[in-house]
């Protein structure tokens, strides 16, 4: 079959068939490739999903093939191909092609060689018929081994899709190649931190300390690890003297509520992305935000910039990135408050049902306002902490007239003067002041009606909040 044709050698319906020893068709990644330690350039989550997506998409089509293709749609959606979205896809494949990275096995002597190349040989796109197709190649010298591996971790592509962090994603691909065995070969603390971080090694990080590598990627990256894949893994640490001198990582298999994940080949989502740079983001930063938050957030950072962009009140909005970056910072600060309540009111109940209610005889109505006057309270909450965001993203000159018209308006209402001398000698962020500000700010952006929500609104907080 013609390599050049847009019909193959990619089969699409290759992607949900059976293997047949049974297995789903998960991706099977060559022990060397597990651990890279990148030598020019930082390995990104983005850049490892969609290298993990070409590589299973290459092994479907077969070693008898020297070029593999695959449409554009297959590797990734939410692009708009026939606009600057391409520049997006077209970093990545132009990074993979000359990124240097060294390929060992996470197994001292495991694997067949040792060996330095780029992550693929070439990468071209092509417009065919009104679609586009992706082809690449892969070093000679590493093809057989890529391609059709002796020594393989099987992989779900599924559970990588879910992953944020690059340090949970290579925590997993590592840790699934012992699944069977329980525990990670030995290694360094310092052999781990290019393999976990996707950084180079640099000067600095030579002279880091093994306590900042754990708070700033393996905590996390574990965490990440536990609760999203269908491993346990846990940190074992051996000391030399006072210092922590190897890590290994102990690992378990779970049973997943919905079963093991079929591992299918999806296309990464890069809808995110491509709206972040409509709204001004640089790709960048983009991927950064995505990395830091994740897609949740992002996806409600992004519903309020471009809010916020619309409205232009009450100036246009100067740096986007900024605001989305205040406003992402919020989020994740209200996450976690209603995530603390939601376990505190958990306990509370569950040690309230040990012990005889004196209330279970209180009328419903009241269980009802209480109930409601709760739902009501977060909502507002969160309301005055996107008010802030707001107007912490205002330019300082903003900030400032927006300050004397609140002196104005405090003065005409006569409020006390010592609340006054606090906005002009402090500014609006002192707490004797910001509600003032947040009350002045929303009423002039949203309305009379802007601590008020509606049904809608408090069937939302509802379904988050629970009736606990």
């Amino acid at each position: 079959m013609d390599p050049h044709s847009p019909t193959g050698p990619y089969r699409p319906d290759a992607e949900s068939k059976e293997k047949a020893d049974g297995l789903p068709d998960l991706l099977k990644k060559p022990v060397n490739t597990l651990a890279i330690v990148p030598q020019s350039r930082r390995i990104t989550p983005l850049f490892r999903k969609t290298y993990n997506v070409m590589l299973h998409l290459a092994q479907d089509q077969g070693l008898e093939h020297d070029v593999y293709r695959a449409p554009m749609s297959a590797v990734v959606r939410g692009l708009d191909f026939d606009s600057n979205d391409t520049a997006l896809i077209k970093k990545h494949l132009r990074a993979m092609a000359s990124t240097i990275v060294e390929w060992q096995s996470p197994t001292s002597g495991e694997g067949s060689s040792w060996a330095v190349s780029g992550l693929i040989g070439h990468a071209e796109l092509r417009k065919e018929r009104g679609q586009i197709w992706l082809e690449w190649s892969y070093s000679v010298k590493l093809r057989q081994e890529l391609l059709r591996p002796s020594v393989f971790a099987k992989l779900s592509i599924e559970i990588i899709a879910q992953l944020r962090s690059h340090g949970a994603i290579a925590l997993y691909e590592i840790c699934s190649r012992y699944r069977d065995v329980g525990q990670t070969s030995r290694q360094p603390w310092s052999w781990w931190r290019p393999v976990l971080s996707g950084k180079p090694e640099t000067e600095q990080t030579l002279k880091q300390e093994y306590r900042f590598f754990k708070r700033d990627v393996l905590k996390s990256a574990i965490a990440e690890v536990n609760a999203v894949t269908d491993l346990s893994v846990q940190l074992v640490e051996y000391k030399a003297g006072r210092f922590i001198s190897d890590l290994q990582f102990k690992v378990e298999r779970k049973v997943l509520q919905d079963g093991q994940p079929a591992g299918s080949v999806e296309p990464l989502d890069l809808t995110l992305l491509s709206k972040a740079r409509s709204l001004g983001i640089d790709e960048r930063s983009s991927e950064q935000f995505l990395d830091e938050f994740g897609d949740a957030l992002m996806r409600v950072g992004l519903e309020l910039l471009e809010k916020r962009i619309t409205s232009g009140y009450p100036e246009p909005l100067r740096e986007p990135g900024r605001y989305l970056q205040t406003v992402l910072a919020a989020e994740r600060r209200r996450v976690a408050q209603t995530n603390e309540s939601i376990r505190s009111s958990g306990d509370a109940a569950a040690a309230a049902s040990s012990r005889p209610d004196p209330q279970t005889s209180a009328p419903s109505k009241i269980v009802e306002m209480k109930r409601q006057a709760r739902w009501h309270e977060e909502w507002l909450r969160r309301r005055r902490e996107r008010v802030v965001a707001d107007l912490n993203a205002l330019s300082q000159e903003e900030q400032g007239r927006l300050t004397q018209e609140l002196l104005s308006d405090m003065e005409t209402r006569r409020v006390h003067p010592s609340i006054r001398k606090r906005l002009q000698v402090n500014g609006w962020q002192h707490p004797m002041v910001l509600q003032e500000m947040v009350r002045f700010f929303a009423v002039s952006c949203i309305g009379d009606g802007w601590d008020k929500p509606t049904p809608q609104q408090l069937l939302e907080i509802a379904t988050q909040m629970g009736d606990g």
